[in-house]
């Protein structure tokens, strides 16, 4: 899976998915008779779609469109034998030898080389292990000590998901840094020789906006800062290219489009340029140089490895590892064109079944700026949602009046997107 081809991502940028290209919605044609050649459309559309047998890779409940995999994924069909084994041979009868005969010690290096083609990583930066918000703190302090000295500063997303901003605030007084919250789009011009380190996130959790992850690099780089990029709401569903753009750390969970479970562990990513010098506020006996010598003193383990603290989960460890085979030949760059033609298409049929004045996207319409979830604003958002669950479209609700779907490319279709979209203009009426 090439990341090179960084060219979808970019903002301002709006190319067409040649494999999903779909007719446009102007020409004055009258809203009915637009509407009434979509459900056929999708059928094309479905037909024509290379990835369309990956959904046989997840086990969905019958007549549900499932559009809320941008907060828990489907359950791939594979992980139930896979933790059966995991549970009944490894655990069961090899009991402690498992984690030498069954590679469970290391699992977090090894997953986290199965993760790394999908953000753009070559193998060896990525450990597997803990949650979202002790990686971020990680990579967050970590950050700061690798940080020019003299510099005083730590950005922060202002519109970033709270954990985010609560553990940025606890690094920050760690570190003895003052925490500046930026707009992403206004945030290279907050970037000055004060900045230490910059905290964005890749994708919007509310409203779907993709940042230039290129261009704000390369402006904290400029700046002589260092950028931790948080991935939750990109990595499966988009290109990342973090080797190509020289990110310095990335964090990301894999329960959304990764697809790992509840609870299933999330990831950091250490550049390997700063590997040598990464100085983790948390050094645990598993990121020791020499784990079971048990001395007194500490000594980080070299390369990926020093990112680990404890114990890992060997269980969730292991359902995320094979939920990851789900992703076998497929190109990040098709699923990226897909999520674009299913939201367009979604956006299309919005437009067609919702009477007008009823719904506001809020996700932005070029491709260079959207994400795989398309976001609407409308009055009583929550009843809405609520009714549409109870019609068998699974999206999500955010406070205090966003209606979120998400699109994951590999178990998503045309059809879905249609319908959906065509329940939503049913509660409307």
């Amino acid at each position: 899976m090439s990341e090179t081809h960084a060219s979808p991502t970019q903002p301002g940028q709006n190319p067409a998915p040649p494999a999903f290209e779909a007719r446009g919605s102007g020409g004055g044609a009258p809203r009915e008779s637009r509407a009434a050649d979509l459900a056929a459309r999708a059928a094309q559309l479905d037909a024509h779609d290379g990835l369309a047998k990956l959904r046989e890779r997840f086990t969905l409940p019958d007549g549900v469109v499932y559009l809320d995999g941008n907060s828990l994924g489907a359950l791939p069909s594979a992980v139930p034998d896979a933790l059966t084994d995991v549970i009944r041979r490894q655990w069961g009868e090899l009991l402690i030898r498992s984690w030498d005969e069954s590679g469970w010690w290391t699992a977090p290096e090894r997953i986290g080389d199965l993760i790394a083609p999908l953000v753009g990583a070559a193998p060896g930066q990525i450990t597997v292990g803990d949650s979202t918000s002790v990686n971020l703190f990680k990579a967050l302090v970590g950050a700061a000590r690798l940080a020019a000295p003299g510099r005083t500063k730590l950005l922060v997303d202002a519109t970033t998901f709270p954990t985010d901003g609560y553990i940025a605030a606890s690094a920050a007084r760690l570190t003895g840094l003052e925490l500046v919250p930026v707009d992403p789009a206004d945030a290279p011009t907050a970037f000055d020789g004060d900045t230490a380190v910059v905290l964005l996130n890749h994708v919007d959790y509310r409203g779907g906006r993709l940042h230039d992850l290129p261009a704000l690099t390369a402006a904290a780089h400029a700046a002589g800062a260092l950028i931790v990029w948080d991935l939750c709401h990109s990595a499966g569903a988009l290109p990342v290219g973090l080797d190509a753009h020289a990110v310095d750390l990335a964090v990301g969970c894999t329960y959304k489009y990764l697809n790992g479970g509840p609870g299933s562990p999330a990831y950091v990513y250490v550049a390997a340029r700063h590997q040598g010098a990464f100085d983790s506020p948390l050094p645990g006996w598993n990121s020791h140089a020499e784990p079971f010598a048990m001395t007194p003193g500490y000594e980080p383990a070299e390369g990926a490895a020093r990112a680990r603290v404890g114990t890992p989960d060997i269980l969730s460890m292991l359902a995320l590892e094979s939920a990851l085979g789900v992703w076998e030949g497929v190109d990040i760059e098709d699923v990226r064109a897909k999520s674009l033609a299913l939201t367009d298409f979604f956006l299309e049929c919005v437009a067609a079944y919702v009477p007008e004045g009823r719904v506001e996207p809020v996700t932005p319409a070029g491709h260079g700026e959207r994400g795989s979830q398309v976001s609407l604003r409308t009055e009583n958002a929550r009843e809405v949602m609520a009714e549409l669950i109870s019609r068998g479209v699974v999206g999500d609700f955010r406070a205090p009046d966003v209606l979120r779907f998400g699109f994951t490319p590999l178990y998503v279709g045309f059809a879905d997107a249609e319908r959906a979209a065509r329940t939503l203009g049913h509660i409307f009426g």
